[in-house]
């Protein structure tokens, strides 16, 4: 027991350092959604989130004791092998501390995007930041001028509101994405290209990838 108890600790010390994360899935594909739609790139997807979209099609990463504490330098090792692009992301991936795992893949010459909800603080040094807010738990403020893009994710009527709330926020340069929800695409994907077409300064997003059955 006091063995256990002593490797949980030290497990536990090199999570708190970002040097350990629980990893669900790690996988080379072609990136499906937003600004770099088309693009290869190696996903890392971390496990833990409490911010509960109703309509999360990976509701198996909310609970990260499912997934098994990871060194960062495996992950890295693995990432560098395949795409130049290094995708993190959850779950929601800010629950943990990025900046190890960030500055070791950079440091290798890769690109580091992460996809969030903006609902935790800001660890890791970022090639590009995709914001994607929810209702249930907002983005923390200092994130919205940090990032690259936004995408919100349409599944009514009202969400179109919500949309020019969070855009507000960002910084002007800030590529701004509607998605529909994909249980509700071929209802809201209409509503969304006559919304972009009156109000251009968006853009549509579709995930590709699912269309394309690709993971």
């Amino acid at each position: 027991m006091y063995i256990c108890t002593m490797i949980d600790t030290q497990i536990q010390k090199l999570i708190n350092k970002g040097e350990m994360l629980p990893l669900m899935e790690e996988f080379y594909t072609i990136q499906g959604e937003g600004f770099h739609t088309g693009k290869a790139a190696y996903f890392i997807r971390i496990g833990g989130c409490d911010v509960g979209c109703h309509w999360c099609d990976v509701k198996e990463s909310w609970n990260a004791d499912l997934h098994p504490p990871t060194l960062a330098e495996k992950i890295i090792e693995n990432a560098k092998q395949y795409a130049k692009t290094v995708v993190v992301t959850g779950g929601e991936p800010l629950m943990w501390q990025l900046d190890f795992l960030t500055k070791k893949l950079q440091q290798e010459g890769l690109k580091t995007h992460i996809e969030t909800s903006g609902a935790y603080p800001l660890s890791g040094t970022w090639d590009w930041i995709c914001l994607s807010p929810k209702k249930t738990k907002l983005p923390l403020a200092p994130i919205y001028k940090k990032a690259h893009e936004l995408k919100v994710i349409i599944s009514n009527n009202h969400d179109f509101k919500f949309a020019e709330e969070q855009a507000s926020k960002v910084s002007e340069n800030c590529e701004l994405y509607l998605q529909p929800e994909w249980s509700k695409r071929e209802k809201m994907t209409s509503k969304i290209v006559e919304y972009v077409m009156e109000n251009p300064q968006w853009k549509i997003s579709q995930q590709t990838h699912k269309y394309l059955n690709i993971p």
